[in-house]
């Protein structure tokens, strides 16, 4: 971590809500903000970095934080899942980033690969609909136009 970038005092919590120096933001369009200028530095640590400042933030478990789960199939009978995130976006998941950690709590990528987001509560059981089990394989997929995706469990590491 580079000693001349200062820490912001700021924190995304498990759920996805954001405070500074302890108290939550409530302002979205600050929250927002933030998201848009929110970036990794090369060791992988979590900036906000605008065109005056840049500052390292704490994220106790992912930035971005699924708060609903759209499955949608197009006029061409394509199907989509789509993911609300805690930036109000909407984006659609690519299945081939999907993974299980601790809990069962599910993961996947998202912003082009750059970021991780963690499906909240609603999001997993949303999510949980369109998980199947395979007897064969003893492993659960999801099936998006008919490829099938299975979930990788990804364990802690012991520290």
């Amino acid at each position: 971590m580079e000693t001349d970038i200062p820490p912001c005092n700021i924190k995304i919590d498990k759920e996805g809500t954001w405070f500074y120096r302890g108290e939550e933001i409530f302002r979205k369009e600050i929250v927002n903000y933030f998201y848009q200028n929110l970036k990794r530095d090369e060791s992988g640590q979590y900036i906000i970095e605008t065109e005056d400042d840049c500052c390292y933030l704490e994220v106790e478990d992912a930035p971005f934080v699924v708060k609903a789960v759209y499955r949608f199939v197009s006029k061409s009978e394509e199907e989509g899942i789509y993911l609300l995130l805690s930036d109000q976006s909407l984006e659609k998941l690519d299945p081939n980033t999907l993974w299980v950690g601790e809990n069962n709590v599910p993961y996947c990528s998202v912003k082009n690969n750059t970021f991780c987001a963690r499906f909240s509560r609603a999001g997993y059981y949303q999510f949980a609909e369109f998980v199947e089990y395979d007897d064969e394989k003893d492993a659960y997929f999801i099936s998006v136009n008919g490829v099938s995706f299975y979930l990788h469990y990804v364990m802690p590491q012991e520290e």
